[in-house]
């Protein structure tokens, strides 16, 4: 359960959105690339299957569910397999709920947006001011991007993000303890209209609310 909510926790964090706004750096290739997708990107809906290893290469859990997203700094991601779970990014809080506890967590976007894998999409800042681009590659699943973190104080050691052309098609995330979150998106549909109600958030009744106690509703 603490390793499902930790990996969660940090999906939700890559997916606070995908606007970007990128500086010249090291590796113009793999910052081009980033750009060509995300340059002009306003909403994104996607289902997708996502795979936790562990530090030996096992398969720790593995679950699905659908994402859509909407910038800047909202998305709704919805597990349905093998546990129902959501979270909403409001443009202001992150809201994450829990049916079978009854239990919403709740905190603002700017307690952990700083130098994480959400500055790289949510155009919170300067992707060269964050993360350097260390290797861009392709194999037979797609085109990959590496990019690390300039600070060593986050929870995680590098991001890859995997194209398809211009759809993004995987992203995989490396935790310092070894373990490798995979995410792969199908059914991609690339600046669809969205319903802005989708990212609003209502406490459901009875629930347990733990975090910004003062927050019974996000704001649309």
């Amino acid at each position: 359960m603490i390793i499902k909510t930790i990996a969660r926790r940090v999906v939700a964090g890559l997916l606070l959105s995908f606007s970007l706004a990128c500086a010249s750096a090291a590796d113009d290739a793999g910052y081009k690339r980033v750009e060509q997708l995300l340059g002009n990107l306003q909403s994104l809906q996607a289902d997708f299957k996502q795979t936790l290893t562990d530090g030996k290469g096992e398969v720790a859990e593995q679950s699905s569910g659908t994402i859509a997203i909407r910038r800047p700094n909202r998305f709704r991601w919805e597990y349905q397999q093998p546990h129902e779970q959501l979270m909403v990014a409001d443009g202001t809080r992150i809201w994450l709920f829990d049916p079978d506890l009854e239990q919403v967590t709740v905190r603002r976007m700017g307690d952990s947006l700083s130098a994480t894998p959400a500055m790289l999409l949510s155009g919170e800042g300067k992707l060269s001011d964050n993360f350097n681009v260390t290797k861009t590659t392709r194999d037979a699943a797609a085109e990959w991007v590496m990019l690390e973190p300039r600070r060593n104080d986050t929870d995680f050691k590098w991001v890859r993000l995997g194209f398809g052309g211009d759809v993004l098609k995987y992203m995989q995330l490396a935790d310092k303890l070894g373990q490798i979150t995979t995410l792969e998106f199908t059914n991609v549909q690339k600046n669809p209209s969205l319903d802005p109600s989708r990212f609003v958030f209502k406490v459901p009744e009875g629930s347990d609310v733990i975090g910004d106690s003062g927050a019974a509703a996000s704001a649309p």
